[in-house]
């Protein structure tokens, strides 16, 4: 049984609804995982580096919550678009993202990276540079310290910006129609599965059932993120305590 038709049966929606929820699900989780790495990188450099051009990193980082969603999809069609040089280029060789599900998943990652990042910098700011000397004082290397000191003491905080993004991507909607319109089955994830639904006669009850769905999931991953997010604070108190 494939994840929709679980879906349809259990939740009792239509297969395209189903379908939508599916693909929205499969969206996040790839647009989450997929920038997991590049958000680390980032949020451990801004957090611990002092660098030419921080601040500039910095602003492009969050630069993705102040443009408007719309701005977004429309550099990704420039940048990306069949008829863009680079999306042309990978095209050729077999990459494509423009109207296609991998699309959607690029600009749900783009999205909610701002807030892993930040996120994960919060909790890299909160481990004690202690244990990262100490790590060092007994032979470690730079990348055996965050490896095996940084990265352990920040992971509730790093997963908490994993689902905070996944959230994000759940609900993206105005960078990926932009970006990849609104196809059932390859990008009408649950935010366009609901305005195409609005568009049609009848078409509330099932518009009316994606929403309920759509809190559903936003209000788990908040749970989840929120949970997370206490531990960090409780850690961090500990600390504070010790000291």
């Amino acid at each position: 049984m494939s994840v929709t038709d679980w879906i349809s049966q259990v939740i009792g929606l239509g297969p395209q609804e189903a379908l939508a929820v599916s693909l929205s699900l499969k969206v996040a989780f790839w647009a989450a995982l997929c920038s997991l790495p590049a958000a680390i990188l980032t949020a451990y450099a801004l957090a611990r580096w002092t660098f030419p051009g921080r601040g500039l990193l910095n602003g492009l980082v969050h630069l993705p919550l102040i443009l408007p969603p719309v701005v977004t999809g429309y550099l990704l069609l420039l940048l990306l678009g069949p008829q863009a040089p680079v999306g042309a280029l990978m095209n050729s060789i077999g990459i494509t993202f423009a109207f296609r599900w991998t699309g959607a998943a690029l600009a749900a990652a783009i999205m909610g990276f701002p807030l892993m990042v930040r996120a994960i910098r919060l909790s890299i700011e909160g481990v004690d540079q202690r244990f990262e000397e100490a790590g060092a004082a007994l032979g470690a290397s730079p990348i055996g310290v965050f490896w095996r000191v940084t990265l352990p003491l920040a992971l509730p905080g790093i997963l908490a910006g994993a689902v905070l993004a996944f959230a994000k991507a759940l609900g993206e909607f105005g960078a990926t129609i932009t970006f990849v319109s609104n196809i059932p089955g390859e990008t009408q994830t649950l935010p366009s599965a609901i305005y195409a639904f609005l568009q049609v006669p009848d078409g509330e009850g099932a518009a009316i059932r994606l929403v309920i769905v759509s809190i559903i999931l936003a209000m788990s991953a908040l749970a989840v993120s929120e949970v997370l997010a206490r531990r960090v604070g409780a850690r961090r108190s500990g600390r504070e305590g010790i000291r």
